[in-house]
């Protein structure tokens, strides 16, 4: 059973899960900045980035903690390279590629829009039961900025 590391800083929240084969969450953990930005009515671009360099290092560490699990038991590590703010990226992936570099592990760019595909996805196959989707899928994301249409076609993957 392949085990990755997820990160997440595209916007305010910092976040990291665990998930094995592909399909189980371990763990998820998620440090949220809405008392930061509150006061300005809307994310700060400069605060959410500082807030990602505070938050990441506890937040990854309690995933690993909370799923039982090292940096050396890992497959690989996943982390969001866009879209989203730039400050706020650049904080999750230069820690992924130092943690996957150190390591000595994969690292999966992860594209923000497609993790929220794919996240309703794994959360159609556990309602199944476990079995397989049919596909073609037609997807809507709303997140943020962007709202798109997007076809979706089964593909083979290899981290299951």
């Amino acid at each position: 059973m392949a085990y990755i590391l997820g990160i997440e800083t595209s916007c305010d929240e910092t976040a990291a899960a665990v998930v094995r084969a592909g399909v189980q969450v371990i763990s998820n953990v998620v440090s949220s900045q809405y008392a930061v930005h509150r006061p300005y009515e809307g994310v700060v671009p400069e605060l959410a980035s500082r807030e990602h360099l505070r938050n990441i290092v506890p937040v990854v560490r309690v995933a690993l903690q909370e799923a039982g699990r090292d940096y050396s038991s890992l497959d690989a590590i996943a982390v969001t390279q866009g879209p989203g703010l730039a400050g706020a990226l650049l904080v999750g992936v230069s820690y992924a590629k130092a943690l996957a570099f150190a390591a000595g592990k994969p690292l999966i760019a992860v594209n923000h829009l497609e993790g929220h595909i794919h996240a309703v996805l794994l959360q159609m196959r556990q309602q199944a039961g476990g079995g397989e989707l049919r596909f073609p899928v037609l997807a809507l994301v709303v997140s943020g900025g962007h709202t798109h249409l997007f076809l979706a076609s089964a593909r083979e993957h290899s981290w299951t």
